[in-house]
């Protein structure tokens, strides 16, 4: 039994032991199984994506086109469709200069093989050395984000297939590509790019390039020329020598240094070559061949930027139908309106207008300057970015305060001398003065300089930054004279309008676009080109800034700009020169480098610049200068809104309104009986709205009534009196006492005195003289209307018998201002029938000087009405009737208020 159990545990131990040393040995084997497996694995996937890569390529290959010489040669035309679907512009190459290959310089042949395709005369179609670089860029960058394609390549795309970045046209491409080199030899695929390649415009071809721009045959053109020539197709509009000298400028040195470091030129002549400026040796602008012929050339301008800023100007080359939005009859009323000569200030003064849809951002209408052409600098576009000025302080100042503070429009903010944050450089509004506290409703449409800069910094740079950047407009990194227009920062009228557009669209903002969708040959393959709107911010925002502009169109610094009837909000902005351009040029104070308008309705939005296209060329007037973006502005929304139903702004419910007592702070709800003087309509983010309601007390003086001038000639002096209707004492804060003031012969007001009598007496009278005197009821900080009165005080006349013919002629012409001759008055203070006086003059009435009536008009005497407000005025008897003197004066004229004086934007940086 035990040897039983003994041989089974012995068993047991042998199978166990076996079992380990199989396993020992199994492992052994595992990791090179295991790595065999994974490699064939990888064999096996490899070989499928390779043989269903083969597949899909031949399926896509057999899909291509066919190659038709015809569309080598020649690049198909396309069609520019206005709003309605109306084609405004076929754009094809009706006048191209075709070159054959023999007729190419070499070295121009050589700046463009070293700059798109160095290996041309090696591959045969297709250059994997530089595809292998472009594979690896497009795994870190994502695909399409870097290409390689060969001069045989760009052929095919531009002559055959879509735009599209994807993997069929890209197989299609490669395999007709092939098929190319097979079928033509390298000197005809270099003379189809040559001539079938988009330079700029409307511009195919690199001869008919070189005619344009120097007005030369190839044969003519130098090294720096060849070098720009040829770097132009990478991006025709935005490296036009012409237009964006500075892109232009550094894209032809980069060519210059490739072929430098491909042996085609020598370091020597790489570098004189770069010294050239790029401008230097350009054809003057009425020298050049027009190829741009168009009836809208300002609006193709917009629509070929945005196309090359999508990387699709191949496109025109394909027969595509390029949707837009242009309205004709808003672009004809534009170019009519740009092109009054009558409204500048000099014939070389330039303008510039981009029109919006405000509720889609689409651009309806270009003005590129006066009478453009095409073949010039376009003012409204990124070809002629300029300072903003104040038009900029909505964005990066009272909007952001607003949109993050939850400000009301009757916050109070002080003008006052103010410096920099952080620094000890003073700020300053442009009149040099000082407004202290008032709403930002009131420094906002007044374009108040101090108070953009404080609300900017309280609200904080990123801030504003963010608000503007969600605008369009790429500010980086912010500095406090941002939010007056300053620095570094430029923009176009169609930033400008696009930013402006969100305030009128409850804070929506879509970009602006001129093309709406491009539709391809094939009629039903169309690719949406209208960018996504975004919200910019919030609806309270828009609205709240939209009403405080409506403000600088009736009562601000847009006066010029209004449209009687439409509800229309907008902002004015000049910008200035630094002292160092004032004095290194002699330039004026007034004298300025830029004006702008932009506003809107709920319909469209405008954007207006005014200047030079020299920087330092002034604007130095105000009505033919300044004010031309307000004067073209109004023209062209008038024209633009005539027999169109415009819309309200309409305040959404996020918006509460209420009447404040104007200046509070913390702000105050008016009262019932709060004067209205006192008191301002203020908008507030919903929930924000102040409770307290204000005290009532007594807000207001009545003016002082039946204010009397007597004088006396023997004191020499004038006895002034008058009567007053005071308030409740208990409901004052202090009792109420009267300013007297004066002034002598239209003369600056002086104060006499302030007391709290109903009287008091002026001296040392002087004959020949009139003195007007105005008395106020104040109270603490309350003050009334002032009551007014005038007195002449005549000269004393001696008898002279011997003269009467000069005595007749004087009083008949009414050339002596007799007004008030104590001596001839009856007792009822009438002189119209007091009859002949010391002088033999006859009837007094007859001399036109007017009347001393309780009126207290004075008549014909060559001072005019002094006005009356409400009182007595110049009654040497207020007793009298007054007469019937029809010369007496109306009395239409007050006297106490000077009015509102109608300022320029003299807050605009």
């Amino acid at each position: 039994m035990s040897e039983n159990v003994n041989s089974r545990s012995a068993r047991r131990q042998q199978q166990a032991a076996g079992k380990k040393k199989g396993r020992k040995n199994g492992s052994s084997k595992g990791p090179k199984q295991l790595i065999k497996k994974i490699f064939l694995a990888i064999v096996a996937v490899g070989l499928a994506l390779f043989i269903g890569g083969v597949g899909l390529f031949a399926y896509y290959a057999s899909t291509a086109p066919e190659l038709d010489e015809s569309l080598l040669k020649d690049p198909l035309t396309s069609e520019f469709l206005d709003k309605d679907g109306n084609v405004f512009l076929k754009f094809g190459a009706e006048k191209r200069e075709f070159v054959p290959y023999e007729d190419i310089p070499v070295e121009l042949r050589d700046a463009i093989l070293a700059t798109e395709d160095v290996r041309f005369f090696k591959h045969h179609g297709m250059d994997f050395y530089r595809l292998g670089g472009a594979v690896l860029a497009n795994f870190k960058g994502g695909f399409g984000s870097q290409g390689a394609s060969t001069l045989t390549q760009q052929v095919i795309k531009n002559s055959f297939l879509s735009h599209e970045k994807t993997l069929k046209r890209k197989a299609q491409e490669a395999w007709l590509a092939f098929k190319l080199e097979r079928e033509y030899n390298k000197d005809e695929i270099f003379e189809m790019y040559f001539n079938k390649i988009l330079m700029s415009g409307r511009i195919y071809g690199i001869g008919t390039a070189a005619e344009y721009f120097y007005g030369k045959d190839l044969s003519e053109l130098e090294l720096p020329e060849m070098a720009m020539l040829a770097g132009m197709p990478q991006s025709p509009n935005g490296y036009n020598p012409m237009k964006n000298p500075e892109r232009a400028e550094k894209r032809r040195n980069t060519v210059l240094h490739l072929m430098y470091k491909h042996k085609k030129i020598t370091k020597e002549e790489m570098e004189a070559a770069q010294a050239v400026p790029v401008t230097a040796n350009l054809l003057p602008e009425d020298q050049r061949q027009d190829y741009t012929e168009s009836k809208y050339p300002a609006y193709v301008d917009v629509v070929l930027d945005e196309l090359e800023a999508e990387g699709m100007m191949s496109l025109l080359s394909e027969g595509v139908k390029i949707q837009t939005a242009l309205d004709p009859k808003a672009q004809e009323i534009v170019e009519k309106a740009i092109n009054n000569n009558s409204i500048y200030e000099s014939e070389e003064m330039q303008s510039a207008m981009t029109v919006l849809d405000t509720k889609t951002g689409a651009i309806v209408a270009v003005g590129g300057g006066r009478n453009y052409s095409g073949r010039d600098m376009n003012f409204a576009t990124s070809d002629h970015p300029r300072q903003p000025g104040s038009v900029i302080k909505p964005i990066l100042s009272y909007g952001p305060a607003i949109e993050n503070l939850n400000w009301s429009t009757g916050t109070v903010v002080v003008d006052e001398p103010y410096t920099y944050k952080g620094t000890n450089k003073q700020v300053r509004n442009v009149d040099g003065k000082y407004r202290g506290a008032m709403t930002i409703r009131e420094a906002l449409y007044l374009s108040r300089n101090i108070p953009a800069i404080k609300i900017f910094e309280e609200v904080g740079s990123q801030k504003s930054g963010d608000f503007a950047r969600k605008l369009g407009l790429p500010y980086e990194k912010m500095e406090s004279t941002f939010a007056i227009g300053g620095g570094k920062p430029e923009f176009s009228t169609v930033q400008m309008a696009g930013a402006y557009s969100a305030f009128g669209n409850d804070g929506i903002y879509t970009k602006p676009h001129a093309v709406k969708q491009i539709i391809m040959r094939d009629g039903k393959t169309k690719q949406n080109m209208t960018p996504n709107p975004v919200n910019a911010m919030k609806d309270s925002t828009a609205y709240m800034v939209t009403d405080i502009l409506r403000d600088v169109l009736t009562q601000g610094t847009g006066k010029t700009a209004n449209v009687s009837g439409l509800d229309i909000a907008g902002k004015s902005g000049t910008t200035n020169y630094s002292s160092e351009t004032k004095n290194k040029h002699n330039f004026k104070n007034t004298d300025v480098p830029d004006s702008w308008f932009t506003g809107y309705t709920t319909n469209y939005t405008i954007a207006v610049w005014g200047g030079y296209k020299n920087y330092n060329k002034p604007i130095q007037t105000y009505d033919k200068g300044r004010y031309v973006p307000q004067v073209l502005f109004r023209t062209v929304m008038g024209e633009l809104s005539a027999g169109k139903d415009t819309p309200r702004f309409k305040q959404p419910s996020s918006v509460e309104e209420a009447t404040i007592i104007k200046g509070s702070n913390p702000i105050v709800l008016a009262g019932a009986s709060t004067p209205s003087s006192m008191t301002s309509r203020e908008l507030f983010v919903k929930g924000t709205k102040p409770t307290e309601v204000v005290e009532e007390t007594v807000a207001e003086l009545e003016a002082p009534s039946g204010l009397n001038a007597d004088y006396d000639i023997n004191t020499n002096s004038i006895a002034l009196s008058w009567s007053h209707n005071p308030p409740d004492p208990e409901m004052l804060d202090e009792p109420v006492q009267f300013k007297v003031s004066v002034s002598v012969d239209g003369g600056k007001a002086e104060e006499m005195t302030t007391t709290s009598d109903h009287s008091v007496t002026f001296s040392g009278v002087e004959t020949g003289r009139t003195y007007e005197f105005s008395v106020v009821a104040i109270a603490g900080d309350l003050a009334s209307d002032p009551a007014s009165t005038s007195l002449f005080i005549q000269e004393e006349i001696e008898d002279d018998a011997g003269d009467p013919e000069t005595n007749y002629d004087e009083n008949e012409d009414g050339s002596q201002d007799q007004n008030n001759d104590e001596e001839n008055q009856n007792d009822n203070g009438n002189n119209w029938n007091n009859g002949n006086n010391n002088n033999n003059n006859g009837n007094n009435g007859n001399n036109n000087n007017g009347n001393y009536g309780n009126n207290g008009n004075q008549g014909n005497n060559g001072n005019g009405n002094s006005g009356n407000s409400g009182n007595t005025n110049g009654n040497v008897n207020p007793d009298t009737s007054g007469g019937n003197d029809p010369n007496a004066g109306s009395g239409t004229e007050t006297g106490g208020n000077p009015g509102d004086e109608d300022s320029s934007d003299d807050g605009d940086s």
